[in-house]
């Protein structure tokens, strides 16, 4: 088909063609080229200017792949060059590459410009021209200087011009030390190497100016003859305005080449030596691509590009005017791609373009050739139309594959590009791999990739889970290279996706899966911190995530790592800063990553410690009294000050001594001080803020204040006698400070209260003391003292009242009798002593009371203390608590002032009455059978009367702490023992022992213990299926409580002990030693040789259980086992063997004995006799005395036990004095209170709580008494004589 070019068409057609072969792309997989025809494609080449080495091999790279394998070939300098004939040149197999061995060679003969062609059986393609020259460091020539003499100040350049080398040579300048030669604002080197001075200084005369030339390739340095210079001072250069040295003239221009580094340099003479600044006209100098040199003298320009050319203004600049030069820059271009042109592959039949867009300054021209032949040269393909920059490529055949080559140059070079052409006839291939599995976040957009390759470009249709069609359109969109996108995957979108490529020569398919996971979040982000210096910051940062993807934490300080310290602790969840210290400030950030995604989270920590101190003290407005006092605060550290407090020292009086004198808000910086007179001042300022109190200040400088009159007397003025006849005048004195001046003194004065005496005086010094002597015996003075010095005296002096001495009491309380309330009571009365014989102040009364004896004894104790009670003030009565009942006591009272107490009253004696005796000394319980027991006891330490006899009541209690009926025995006061019969064996019984006069019955003590059973005792490693190897034997279980023994839980070990078992009727007794915590205990069994699953029963907090509805006559296993839901070990003892018997041990049917029938029939008949007795007396209208025998008749023994003393009920294993299950209070809902319900303000102090002076009563009584358990049954009784006594002894 004939194309014909019209105007016009050729820009559609381009679009159109574009549009057409812009989804066919060189496969990049190895496997997929491996078996496609491929035309050469240069993928290695030496640069453009290759610069060799003299001393080292020549090595042109050329590699090529291409299929099949390209053949290479060479060109230089336009012509072919034969490789194999030169036997210096090898090429690499496989390879274009040349190692020219230039060895014994002159290196000149290889310079040259090198080309490279790589040739198949479907094109041909070129590489660059190669440019080989050889590196030169040629010798610098030989040149005399002439010694340089200038006058100081002028300006010097001192040339280096070094030889042209290849590269050229980099410059500097050094001394014949090899020391390079300092440079400066003054003193600088240029571009070209040359040194320039600005002004020179004598310091500047040198012999051994010496200019270096480095080459780099070669690796050698030449040096130029050493230049010397000396500076005359005897005509020094006077200042002047600066003046470029280079560049020379107004302006100047510079051209450079678009993407390389500008470089302007501008120096300048002067004196003072100028300082150099730059601009740009109409524009601002790029700062990201710019910096400056050789002190501001040069600037560089990176990376230029089209928009740096203009005209920049360099400005040297002293004291004395400014020197101005403008370079105008010029940027030109080397060709550059903007879009290079590309391999492509067409089917037969397909239409292609290939283009080769370039820029440059000047604009480059462009010229293609095809597989290295100009295009214009080629032969002749009426598919091919050339236009400018495009090639357009219709309606290929088969066969046509070639290499097109895209040159475009301009006069600052060239650039060259190859790209095939190759027509191929391919059926579609899926380059994605098969099952790959895609994982995005939730929200995220997904794309799944179908990278398929075939010639036509198949077609890419997409299916989910193999049924649904996926067209474009929300939420999925098919891109042009097959790669399916969601734009917001959500989980439903997770599952199987299948692609089919589809072309006219075949179809291809392959299946990928989404998982759709989700998003990780921070739920509690690091909260900003303020942490005191040295203490702890915590920043948590708690995650979700997907719990199938792993993730990691990481965290940052400032965007950085955090410091490799062992005071940073990463955690889980966590992040602790330990001994913060101020270089810990900053911004940390907690990272969450998965190999999905990431959350992120940030707080900053803020260090606050104590501020810093003050500085600067300053002392302005000086007056007599007043100073203002202004300071500079210091570094807050953060945490703002709250007041700044300020302290003075008093240099004359108390040197070394800082005092607080005010405070001011944490905002102010001055203060106006208010002083005293005669102080030597100095100051200092201490910061505040909630972290703490800085360091002082430096204190300021010393401000003394003038002399003055006192402003103040002593303070706590205070007239005491100390002795009979003398009167103690005390007083707080000034301190220096205080003093206001020289020679201070104190006026003291005093006089007999309520008299018109002249007051007396007395003048002291350096005391705080006076003693007056021959005063009356505890009489009232008026007292004044007032301080002066020798500027004057102080205020008038206030008067205080003071005593003179006091004398021991002189006479005793009278009329001393005693009322006794009850048993441990008594009330005193006395007549107060007379205020004259007291001689002195009144502080209270003193009574000394002993017990002599019992009542019941017939001498007097020798061990018993005398006793104090103290009653504060003018008192006439006071009570004696806490006596011990039936005793005699003696007693006596004495007064007492500060001095001392006076004479003792005359003794008197009262006796207490009876009470209820104290707790029996002992109760244990030996001798314990089957079913019996005895029970011994001992006799109250302190009877308080005469012993009436002692209650002995138990009950049984059962496996399930439950109690059982209550028996009841008394006993005579001589009665300690009783063997208790018909017990149940292996019961578990408690005893309540109490003793009683006929006050009635005292304290209850307690005790627990088992009536024999047999028991196997068994260790915890018995092995299982086997029974125990010793026979079984009896023991004597006692225990004082059903609490188990307290053990300490050994560190390491079983938790279980000593397992002890024993058998009852139907049922076995487990009891054992645990040492564990755990929550949950069970006792296991099973039948002996059974499969069945262990039964299990929960025994939390118990040490014992019984076992119910066992067979009788079978064998079983049984063990424990502790558990603990928070840890999964489990602690279990050995199995034991238990044989429950086939017939009970010891049970016995009652009803079928003879005496127990008998029984029954008595009994019956007496009922029968009762109700005729009573039956006749009612029809004679007589009184039925049952009645009246119990009223006249009360056994309190058979009273309900109130709720105080211990009411049986329901078996309860805690304390013995709480009140048990179904105890009840008196039927009038009242509770008896205590015989005595007096006060303690009765008790002596009454609520002062005063003590006597032995300390022999304290805090001993409260106002009301805790109700004693032996009351209970007080109710019943008849009243005491004793109790009723209430008259004076």
């Amino acid at each position: 088909m004939d194309w014909k070019w019209v105007p016009g068409f050729g820009a559609v057609l381009l679009i159109l063609l574009s549009h057409m072969t812009s989804a066919l792309e060189v496969p990049l997989d190895p496997k997929v080229l491996e078996g496609l025809p491929q035309p050469p494609t240069i993928t290695l080449q030496s640069p453009k200017d290759y610069i060799f080495d003299p001393r080292e091999n020549i090595v042109i790279h050329c590699e090529a792949k291409g299929k099949p394998n390209p053949s290479f070939s060479w060109t230089r300098n336009g012509t072919h060059f034969d490789v194999e004939k030169d036997s210096k040149v090898l090429m690499k197999p496989g390879s274009g590459t040349l190692v020219i061995d230039i060895s014994g060679e002159k290196a000149e003969a290889y310079e040259g410009t090198y080309q490279c062609t790589a040739h198949n059986d479907h094109g041909t393609a070129v590489s660059n021209n190669i440019v080989i020259r050889q590196s030169r460091s040629p010798l610098w020539s030989k040149e005399r200087n002439e010694a340089i003499t200038v006058q100081m100040g002028v300006s010097l350049v001192l040339q280096c011009r070094p030889p042209a080398g290849l590269p050229p040579p980099v410059i500097f300048w050094m001394d014949n030390n090899f020391q390079r030669l300092p440079l400066d604002q003054r003193v600088s080197q240029a571009l070209n190497g040359d040194l320039y001075f600005s002004n020179v200084l004598p310091e500047d005369t040198r012999s051994d100016y010496i200019c270096y030339a480095r080459f780099p390739h070669t690796q050698t340095i030449q040096q130029k003859q050493p230049i010397s210079v000396t500076v005359l001072n005897n005509s020094p250069e006077g200042e002047r305005r600066p003046g470029f040295m280079t560049p020379l003239g107004a302006t100047s221009t510079k051209m450079v080449l678009r993407g390389e580094t500008l470089e302007l340099e501008c120096i300048a003479e002067g004196l003072p030596t100028p300082e150099i600044s730059w601009k740009k006209n109409g524009g601002e100098l790029p700062s990201s691509r710019m910096s400056f040199r050789n002190f501001k003298k040069t600037l560089k320009i990176s990376d230029v590009n089209e928009a740096d050319a203009g005209d920049y203004h360099c400005t040297a600049t002293n004291n004395l005017g400014t020197a101005h030069h403008i370079i105008k820059v010029i940027v030109k271009a080397a060709p550059f791609w903007v879009s290079a042109p590309r391999n492509l592959i067409l089917a037969p039949n397909e239409t292609g373009i290939l283009t080769c867009r370039v820029n440059g300054e000047p604009k480059p021209k462009i010229s293609w050739f095809v597989n290295g032949v100009p295009i214009e040269n080629a032969p002749e393909d009426r598919s091919r139309k050339v236009e400018d920059d495009t090639v357009i490529l219709n309606n290929v055949q088969s066969g046509s594959s070639a290499v097109y080559q895209c040159n475009a140059s301009n006069e600052f070079g060239y650039l060259m590009a190859n790209a095939f052409v190759n027509v191929l006839a391919e059926p579609p291939r899926v380059l994605t791999p098969p099952n790959r599995v895609y994982q995005v976040i939730t929200n995220s957009p997904a794309l799944l990739h179908c990278s398929t390759f075939g010639s036509p470009i198949p077609t890419i249709t997409w299916f989910k889970d193999s049924q649904t069609s996926i067209k474009n359109g929300d939420p999925y969109v098919i891109h042009e290279n097959g790669t399916l996108e969601i734009n917001v995957a959500q989980p439903l979108n997770s599952g199987k996706y299948t692609c089919i490529a589809t072309n006219n020569l075949g179809i291809k398919e392959n299946h990928v899966f989404l998982e759709v996971k989700e998003p990780t979040r921070i739920l509690r982000q690091p909260e900003y911190k303020v942490v005191q210096r040295g203490m702890s910051a915590v920043f948590e940062c708690k995650v979700k995530h997907d719990p199938s993807l792993i993730p990691t934490m990481t965290w940052l300080k400032d965007n950085g790592e955090l410091p490799d310290h062992e005071r940073f602790v990463v955690d889980t969840d966590s992040l602790t800063i330990k001994d913060v210290t101020g270089d810990d400030e900053g911004t940390y950030t907690c990272i969450m990553n998965t190999t999905l995604d990431q959350d992120s989270a940030s707080a900053m920590l803020t260090v606050v410690e104590k501020p810093d101190p003050p500085t600067d003290l300053e002392l302005t407005d000086q007056t007599e009294r007043s100073v203002q006092l202004t300071w500079i605060p210091g570094d807050e550290h953060n945490s703002p000050t709250q007041n700044f407090l300020i302290q003075y020292e008093d240099l004359l009086h108390q040197p070394g001594v800082w005092l607080n004198l005010t405070e001011v808000a944490g905002t102010s910086t001055t203060a106006q001080l208010n002083l005293s007179p005669y102080v030597y001042y100095s100051f200092r300022v201490l910061a505040q803020n909630h972290v703490g109190c800085s360091q002082p200040s430096q204190p300021s400088r010393q401000y003394r204040t003038n002399p003055a009159a006192p402003d103040e007397n002593p303070s706590n003025v205070h007239g005491e006698g100390t002795e009979p006849g003398n009167l103690v005048i005390s007083w707080t004195p000034l301190t220096g400070f205080q003093s206001n001046g020289p020679g201070l003194e104190y006026r003291v004065q005093w006089r007999q209260k309520g008299t018109s005496e002249d007051w007396s005086t007395e003048s002291v010094a350096n005391v705080s003391q006076l003693v007056v002597l021959g005063t009356p015996t505890f009489v009232p003075y008026e007292i004044k003292v007032q301080a002066f010095n020798d500027y004057g005296n102080g205020p008038d002096p206030e008067v205080v009242t003071g005593y003179s001495g006091e004398d021991v009491p002189s006479s005793a309380p009278d009329s001393v009798q005693v009322m006794v309330h009850n048993s441990t009571l008594a009330e005193v009365h006395w007549e107060p002593v007379p205020s004259p014989s007291v001689r002195g102040k009144l502080q209270g009364y003193k009574i000394y009371y002993r017990r002599e004896r019992g009542l019941h004894e017939t001498e007097a104790a020798t061990d018993q203390e005398e006793q104090v009670l103290t009653f504060s003030g003018n008192r006439s009565e006071g009570r004696l608590p806490g006596l011990q009942p039936y005793s005699l006591y003696n007693l006596f009272i004495r007064v007492l002032n500060n001095k001392g107490e006076g004479p003792p009253s005359p003794s008197k004696t009262f006796e207490t009455p009876e009470g209820v005796p104290g707790p029996p000394s002992s109760l244990n319980v030996i001798n314990q059978g089957l079913d019996s027991l005895t029970v011994v006891w001992g006799p109250p330490v302190n009877n308080n009367g005469r012993l009436a006899g002692y209650t002995l009541k138990y009950q049984p209690v059962n496996n399930s702490n439950e109690l059982g009926p209550v028996k009841v025995m008394t006993f005579q006061a001589n009665e300690t023992t009783i063997t208790l019969s018909n017990l149940n064996s292996s019961m578990l019984y408690k005893f309540y022992l109490s003793a009683k006069t006929i006050k009635g019955s005292g304290p209850i003590i307690t005790r627990e213990a088992f009536t024999v059973m047999d028991t196997t005792r068994t260790q915890p490693t018995v092995v299982t299926g086997k029974g125990p190897t010793e026979p079984p034997h009896t023991t004597s279980p006692i225990t004082q409580s059903l609490h188990p023994p307290i053990h300490k839980e050994p560190p390491v070990g079983p938790a279980f002990g000593t397992v002890n078992t024993s058998t009852i009727e139907d049922g076995a007794l487990i009891s054992w030693e645990y040492f564990g915590h755990h929550k949950n205990v069970y006792v296991e069994y099973i039948v002996e040789n059974s499969k069945e699953d262990w039964k299990k029963e929960l025994v939390n907090g118990s040490h014992s259980h019984v076992i119910k509805g066992l067979k009788p006559g079978t064998t079983y296993k049984v063990r424990l086992v502790a558990r603990d839901p928070a840890d999964s070990t489990v602690h279990s003892t050995g199995e034991v063997d238990v044989t429950v018997p086939a017939v009970p041990n010891r049970q016995v049917d009652i009803a079928t004995q003879g005496w127990f029938i008998g029984l029954m029939c008595a009994i019956a008949l007496l009922i029968l006799v009762l109700l005729i007795v009573c039956f006749i007396k009612r029809n004679k209208g007589g009184k039925y005395p049952v009645k009246e025998k119990e009223d006249a008749h009360q056994d309190p023994e058979i009273q309900p036990m109130k709720e105080d003393d211990g009411t049986f009920g329901e078996y309860s294993d805690t304390e013995d004095h709480k009140p048990l299950k179904g105890s009840r209070t008196p039927s009038n809902g009242t509770v008896r209170r205590d015989e005595s319900d007096d006060s303690l303000v009765d008790y002596g102090e009454g609520g002062d709580g005063q003590f006597n002076e032995d300390g022999s009563f304290i805090g001993q009584y409260s106002g009301k008494k805790e109700k004693d358990t032996h009351e209970g049954n007080e109710s019943s009784e008849a009243p005491s004589p004793v109790n009723a006594m209430n008259s004076f002894v």
